[in-house]
């Protein structure tokens, strides 16, 4: 393959690189920033925004797959941000990969386009977009995935994939989060809620993409759908966040706040901060809240199926992992 990864600083896009890398095939990088080691690793680095059809243009020229995985993050944040990353620059690819010829898309998406703030226990893709989102990231990725999915025909294959929390060795984002606020004194627990959610191993995230973009040359019926992707092992919360935080050689979380405090300090949180325009995200959201109280995690029997998706690095294997790698950096 000749492959474009966009987002090829975050911690997806860069392992993604490596492993293409690894088996032979010819990568270029997209990202807003400089990263000279993936240049020194033999990708092709392209700087530039996913929204810029210039930059877009160039380093999709000559490329046979593309791997979108770039996009805007997070809990909070002006919607405008949001809808420039995440569905602009998707449709500026879209329409870049048509005119150029690229024949594959395989776009990361995000399970929460299908969270309606209840428990979701065992969902599969039939399940629907919400009539109201909880956050303009799940709203704006699912816009985005609207674009990827509508966009699959004869001359462009498109799939969406849905990989839940992805965690694991340069994780820049849930388990450094984690360490830093319970290191801080500022995790706690709500009420007794300990609720199941999936997880995805970096390695299994990156190997569902490969999976999906060589299904995509066949004649399979991958094109156009989506696909929930998780370690097929739904865990308690906080056994996930206290095996994090043993990796990390912390004790476990026993401080617990009631979910009536812990909504209202959200909601006061939200509004100071909107009040005052400020950028940063609040240390408890609305949506934090939910997401700590309500199961989530799906069915993946579908990516199994269709794309012979196998999780292989389950939570404990994960950890172990996990753990040799904060060693190694201290």
């Amino acid at each position: 393959m000749k492959a474009l990864v966009t987002g090829a600083g975050g911690f997806l896009g860069a392992a993604l690189i490596r492993r293409l890398l690894s088996q032979g095939d010819k990568v270029r990088g997209l990202s807003r920033g400089d990263y000279p080691e993936l240049a020194a690793l033999g990708a092709e680095c392209v700087r530039g925004d996913v929204a810029d059809r210039e930059a877009v243009s160039r380093a999709l020229a000559g490329c046979d797959v593309v791997f979108h995985t770039a996009g805007k993050v997070g809990l909070w944040g002006d919607y405008a941000d949001f809808e420039r990353a995440n569905v602009e620059g998707t449709r500026v690819l879209l329409e870049a990969c048509r005119e150029l010829n690229v024949p594959r898309f395989v776009f990361t998406g995000s399970p929460s386009v299908v969270f309606d703030g209840s428990n979701v226990a065992g969902w599969d893709e039939s399940a629907p977009y919400p009539a109201r989102f909880d956050s303009f990231y799940s709203q704006t990725k699912a816009a985005a995935e609207t674009l990827v999915l509508a966009a699959n025909g004869s001359k462009l294959k498109t799939v969406s994939l849905r990989p839940h929390l992805i965690w694991g060795p340069g994780d820049r984002h849930i388990a450094p989060r984690i360490i830093a606020r319970a290191r801080a004194g500022k995790l706690m627990r709500i009420g007794d809620f300990n609720e199941k959610v999936d997880i995805t191993y970096i390695d299994d995230a990156v190997e569902s993409h490969l999976l999906a973009a060589s299904r995509l040359d066949g004649a399979l019926g991958v094109g156009g759908r989506a696909y929930f992707i998780s370690q097929g092992e739904p865990l308690p919360i906080w056994d996930v966040i206290n095996g994090i935080l043993a990796a990390a050689g912390l004790p476990p979380v026993t401080k617990r706040v009631p979910l009536a405090v812990a909504r209202a300090v959200a909601w006061a949180m939200e509004g100071a901060y909107r009040a005052f325009g400020v950028q940063q995200e609040p240390r408890l959201t609305k949506f934090l809240v939910t997401q700590l109280t309500t199961a989530h995690w799906f069915d993946i029997g579908a990516a199994r199926r269709d794309l012979g998706y196998q999780p292989r690095v389950l939570f404990a294997e994960g950890l172990r992992r996990f753990s040799d790698s904060l060693k190694r950096v201290s």
